[in-house]
């Protein structure tokens, strides 16, 4: 079967055909606030961009009214956010957390989901959260027509809990990640360590 983008007129189309075969996504589990409001909400379109500088992106939708998700309403009011890696003991918290709540109601409170402020310039992070990625926006994308916003955020701050750090000589970390595939989400598994190239 062949998909001309231009001629789909169901745009979910194009959607289930991305988020299934663009895999594993990673989760980007994002901390925000907003007068005294945390809000926690996962992102699965989301990537590391560069290392030079370090940063990140993330595409964020709206809300089912066409209003801005309370991610993108807080980053562009208070320009920060912090972005924890998602564990397999957190995968139920972070499924949950993407309920769609009023802005003035916190996911932390809701299910309760422990965080910590660390640097009192950013956002609380997620407590368990093996990493923690403190951000700053640099800016955002304008997809004419599009959806989504993609945002780059520049990462000021890295966070690494000390039982991941399996090698401090060569900075190798080991830790359980989840994904997404598709609707469903997946563990890792074990890694596969390539062969020398001839």
């Amino acid at each position: 079967m062949h998909f001309e983008i231009a001629n789909m007129t169901r745009k979910i189309d194009i959607y289930k055909l991305m988020s299934q075969t663009i895999i594993p996504r990673p989760i980007a589990w994002i901390v925000t606030e907003d007068d005294g409001v945390v809000n926690i909400a996962p992102f699965s379109y989301f990537t590391g961009l560069s290392s030079e500088p370090a940063c990140v992106m993330v595409s964020i939708g709206h809300k089912s009214d066409g209003t801005p998700k309370d991610t993108l309403f807080n980053l562009r009011k208070h320009k920060k956010c912090t972005i924890c890696m998602v564990e397999e003991d957190a995968l139920e918290a972070m499924h949950f957390s993407s309920k769609a709540l009023p802005h003035t109601e916190s996911e932390s409170d809701l299910f309760h989901i422990e965080v910590d402020t660390v640097h009192p310039d950013y956002p609380p992070m997620i407590s368990s959260a093996p990493v923690a990625y403190f951000c700053e926006l640099n800016q955002e994308i304008d997809l004419v027509g599009g959806t989504t916003v993609p945002v780059i955020l520049n990462i000021d701050k890295i966070y690494v809990r000390d039982d991941v750090v399996t090698d401090k000589e060569n900075l190798t970390l080991t830790f359980s990640p989840v994904a997404r595939i598709g609707k469903s989400y997946a563990f890792i598994g074990e890694e596969i360590v390539p062969p020398s190239i001839p």
